[in-house]
């Protein structure tokens, strides 16, 4: 399989080293254990011959993006982790540069994938438009604003959407690269995770801090109060908007936009946020926790907590 990175300016180094540590071991596993797997053919591409990651190495960038058909062509993230460092950073023009690459390597055959801010290039190509794709969970708000027409599932931590993949946030390039190293052999992929000691992250959902996105609008972040305040009573979207003075349908249209979720969906989110939280620190049963966060019952928690783990393992299994 032919694969390869692109470096930006300012790549992200742990972003980096991690798919380049993934294909490096899985050459070494193959040759030592005889496995019947061609080796993976990886370079490191860039749209300038200099190029410092964000930490200020310099990274030996061997060709130009080739377009031609065949193989895939992966992109790390940038190491700009918030809107006012990112936004200028997207328009550069050598990250204009590498969108009209990355669009004219999928003209040509290639697939292509992206990890954590990496998504955010892939985005600005275009290509995105219409496909189904995750991001790096605490900028979700910003790629719904500057994406619209991406259906995006920032709760998983690999997405596949024909010949693009996108994987969440920082160590998601770990996943993304074992993703890739599984399609030429599924036990190569778990030999390397093994040696890795890298663990089995079906969804992000797990690590997102609710806080830190609702804080990101204002609206929200005024909702999050009243509804943290109001777990163990039933919802009411007339009551949600009156307390933050915002319409139902603008109230509705804001988490939309910042949380991809209805109002009542994260309702329910932050009920099981208070509940697995008291259920490793309270020492309550699932009975006596279920009246505090507004169920009739344990049974009904103890439902919903199954539900959130088993989508996270459906997600894994499309994922493959």
């Amino acid at each position: 399989m032919k694969l390869q990175v692109l470096a930006l300016d300012g790549v992200f180094d742990t972003g980096l080293s991690a798919i380049l540590d993934v294909f490096t071991t899985a050459n070494e596993l193959a040759a030592m254990l005889s496995l019947n797997v061609p080796p993976f053919e990886v370079s490191v591409v860039g749209m300038r011959k200099k190029v410092q990651t964000s930490q200020g190495f310099v990274v030996p960038i061997s060709d130009p993006v080739c377009t031609a058909a065949g193989g895939w062509l992966v992109v790390p993230a940038l190491g700009y982790k918030v809107p006012d460092l990112l936004l200028p950073a997207l328009e550069r023009p050598d990250v204009r540069d590498a969108t009209a690459a990355l669009r004219e390597a999928r003209d040509g055959g290639v697939n292509i994938a992206a990890a954590c801010i990496g998504t955010f290039v892939l985005a600005e190509s275009g290509l995105l438009d219409g496909q189904k794709a995750t991001t790096t969970w605490w900028l979700a708000p910003l790629f719904r604003q500057r994406y619209p027409a991406v259906n995006l599932e920032d709760g998983s931590m690999l997405v596949k959407s024909g010949p693009l993949v996108t994987a969440g946030a920082a160590l998601g390039h770990l996943d993304m690269a074992l993703w890739l190293v599984r399609q030429a052999s599924p036990e190569l992929a778990g030999l390397v995770a093994r040696y890795l000691i890298v663990d089995n992250r079906p969804a992000q959902s797990t690590y997102v801090i609710s806080d830190h996105l609702a804080h990101a609008d204002p609206l929200v972040e005024k909702f999050e109060r009243w509804a943290r305040a109001r777990l163990s009573e039933g919802f009411s979207l007339d009551q949600a908007a009156d307390a933050v003075g915002a319409s139902k349908r603008t109230l509705a249209r804001r988490l939309e936009q910042v949380l991809g979720k209805t109002p009542l969906s994260y309702f329910q989110d932050l009920r099981v946020e208070r509940a697995v939280h008291l259920l490793k620190t309270s020492g309550k049963s699932p009975d006596e926790i279920a009246p505090l966060v507004g169920y009739a019952d344990g049974v009904t928690l103890r439902a919903l907590l199954r539900q959130k783990l088993g989508r996270g393992v459906r997600e894994l299994r499309m994922a493959e």
